[in-house]
């Protein structure tokens, strides 16, 4: 990758909860700008957990960066509030979605302009949501725990976006949809890429759709980077074909079964 433009740097970090568990374990990822990231594994990998660590979210839950560094364009940001990332164009889409269920579409959207001051563009704004989410238009009404689960997964992403973000971290997005709204979800995801040059990270079960949208992607296993690459050449890869893609009819569960990959992984290098 181009050092000049990378957006996020996320170097060697350790998230530690409740002073005793270690979650991860040095990781290390850079994400482009204008590109899609996606961070790959099976639950429990540690990629929310990252994402958290990225937007500070880790003290609701007792955790806390303990060794390494994240910058954003060069600042660190490791102290940063999540009110502070937001300011500077960071934006998290949590896992399960959070929309407020007694609120309307519309008023969830909105709350994603709270601290904004440009009051006079937000009417803008919600309608080019709406451009790229017809079905939010049509359920602006209703309240968001009378949706389905993938109009709630487009409110969540529509109410990061009235925050005007430069850098998107999307967690889980395909969870619990049906596989025809995964697939509308994604190409919304690469349109606000293309078209309004948002910057996505993206964390994802689903690697064969994740690694068919996104530019670049990182495969985690028990709390570490265990690959890195391309997106295509992950998907051409024997080893993530079996153990991501369902396409190896082998016994392994686990890539540290597999000599030739262990002598790729990152932290042995």
């Amino acid at each position: 990758m181009d050092a000049k433009n990378i957006v996020l740097n996320v170097n060697g970090i350790e998230v530690i909860y409740n002073h005793v568990i270690l979650v991860l374990k040095g990781v290390s990822l850079q994400v482009p700008q204008g590109k899609i990231v996606a961070l790959l594994g099976g639950n429990g990998a540690g990629k929310t957990t990252t994402l958290r660590a990225v937007s500070n979210l880790l003290q609701g839950e007792r955790g806390a960066v303990t060794k390494g560094s994240i910058e954003l364009r060069g600042e660190r940001i490791e102290n940063l509030t999540p009110a502070d990332l937001v300011q500077r164009g960071v934006v998290q889409v949590m896992e399960g979605r959070h929309c407020f269920a007694h609120l309307t579409i519309e008023e969830n959207l909105l709350t994603g302009s709270y601290t904004r001051k440009d009051k006079g563009e937000i009417a803008t704004n919600l309608e080019k949501v709406y451009n790229y989410f017809p079905r939010l238009k049509m359920r602006r009404s209703s309240q968001a725990a009378y949706t389905s689960g993938g109009e709630q997964q487009m409110c969540a992403i529509g109410r990061a976006l009235m925050t005007q973000p430069s850098m998107v971290l999307l967690d889980e997005p395909s969870m619990g949809l049906a596989p025809q709204i995964v697939e509308e979800v994604f190409n919304i995801v690469r349109d606000l890429n293309t078209k309004e040059k948002v910057t996505f990270l993206l964390a994802e079960q689903n690697t064969n759709m994740a690694l068919r949208y996104s530019d670049y992607g990182y495969i985690m296993e028990s709390g570490r980077i265990v690959m890195d690459g391309a997106a295509q050449e992950l998907a051409s890869n024997e080893d993530v074909k079996e153990f991501y893609l369902g396409m190896g009819g082998g016994e392994r569960k686990s890539f540290k079964d597999v000599k030739s990959y262990k002598r790729r992984k990152r932290w042995l290098a």
